[in-house]
């Protein structure tokens, strides 16, 4: 679904038990207007609550500074209306993106935009306590290098993307591939008793799926991450799928080669392995068709939009991952005689993704 209709499609309803529900449409509906605004009467046929219902939420927001007047707008008959915009700087959310070698820090508002960035390397297998604290250091020194009298706002909390698999609900890392001394442990709450502020854990392909779904990125689409490492991020029907068990998207672990070479997971023939080595050999054109192979069974098996790629070793070269993985995706499609799936580079990255873990909710996005 367009973000711009999503306020459209959820229609609010007037009970005071679900009064952050309707909030969070108002919210989203003033974000999405950007800065020229909507006016209450435009938000209520949107909502469907009553102009009253309206009034007194965007009376809360105001008071709370998450929303202000935005000027006047010429009405058809009567008075001009007071439109109301959005405060991007009221509130802020820290993403983090752990990779298995680099770290990348972002600050950003409420619509999203990075007020802040902040890199350094971090080596995952120097174990929990250690990356927590370096983490943490790095959290703390990007809300501190925030220049006074620039607006940070309420600090919503902090999101964190990281390899999986691990547990979301609970914030409790798996059997990471490569190393296996973070199995078991819970990021979550050892990152909030150092912050001191609410934190999210997701895998990284999931939280850049959702900053492309919040994003604008309709329907139901597959974002391919290719760096150190290899998965995907599902989002079917505008809504990031994770599974029962925050497995859904473990792609670099499917086999495409029964006699291939072995996998750090264990296995042999992984697209993960076969798509590294030919990267390592230099054979760019080989690891985008082994990464289209992948690619092409996943749009088999889900029948999805569109495929997004995005990572470290992507941005390298991505014109020529593009090409090649629409290639093979082009050529399944002929075979069968369909519309072959568009390919193409995702805008945003993974820290961006990982503050919206903790943004998204505000805006009635409940899968963050």
């Amino acid at each position: 679904m367009d973000r711009k209709n999503a306020g459209a499609a959820a229609a609010g309803v007037n009970l005071p038990a679900l009064r952050s529900h309707n909030t969070a449409l108002v919210l989203d509906l003033l974000r999405t207007a950007g800065v020229d605004g909507i006016s209450r009467l435009e938000l209520a046929e949107r909502t469907g609550l009553t102009p009253q219902a309206v009034s007194k939420i965007t009376a809360r927001l105001r008071a709370e500074g998450l929303a202000a007047e935005a000027g006047r707008r010429a009405s058809t008959g009567g008075k001009p209306r007071t439109v109301l915009r959005l405060v991007p700087e009221a509130g802020h959310a820290v993403g983090l993106h752990l990779d298995r070698d680099e770290l990348r820090a972002v600050l950003v508002d409420l619509t999203g935009a990075v007020v802040g960035e902040r890199r350094s390397s971090l080596d995952l297998g120097a174990g929990p306590e250690a990356v927590v604290a370096a983490v943490a250091a790095e959290a703390g020194s990007l809300l501190g290098g925030v220049p006074e009298g620039s607006g940070t706002g309420s600090l919503f909390g902090v999101g964190v993307a990281l390899p999986g698999p691990l547990d979301h609900t609970r914030g409790v890392l798996h059997r990471v591939t490569g190393f296996p001394e973070w199995d078991g442990f819970p990021l979550r709450d050892a990152l909030a008793r150092r912050l001191g502020v609410p934190v999210v854990v997701d895998k990284d392909t999931n939280a850049a799926a959702l900053g492309l779904a919040v994003g604008g990125e309709g329907g139901s689409f597959a974002y391919l991450y290719l760096g150190t490492g290899l998965g995907a991020g599902l989002v079917i029907g505008g809504s990031v799928h994770r599974g029962a068990r925050t497995g859904a998207g473990e792609f670099g672990h499917q086999v495409v080669q029964l006699d291939g070479p072995p996998c750090d997971c264990g296995n042999r023939g992984c697209v993960e392995a076969l798509c590294l080595a030919a990267v390592a050999r230099g054979e760019v054109d080989e690891a985008a068709r082994v990464l289209g192979t992948g690619a092409g069974n996943l749009v088999a098996l889900l029948d999805i939009d569109l495929v997004l790629l995005g990572g470290r070793t992507v941005a390298a070269t991505p014109d020529a991952f593009a090409t090649g993985v629409g290639a093979v995706l082009d050529e399944r499609a002929r075979r069968v005689g369909e519309e072959p799936v568009p390919v193409r580079v995702a805008s945003g990255g993974v820290a961006e993704g990982a503050a919206q873990l903790v943004l998204a909710p505000l805006f009635g996005r409940a899968e963050g």
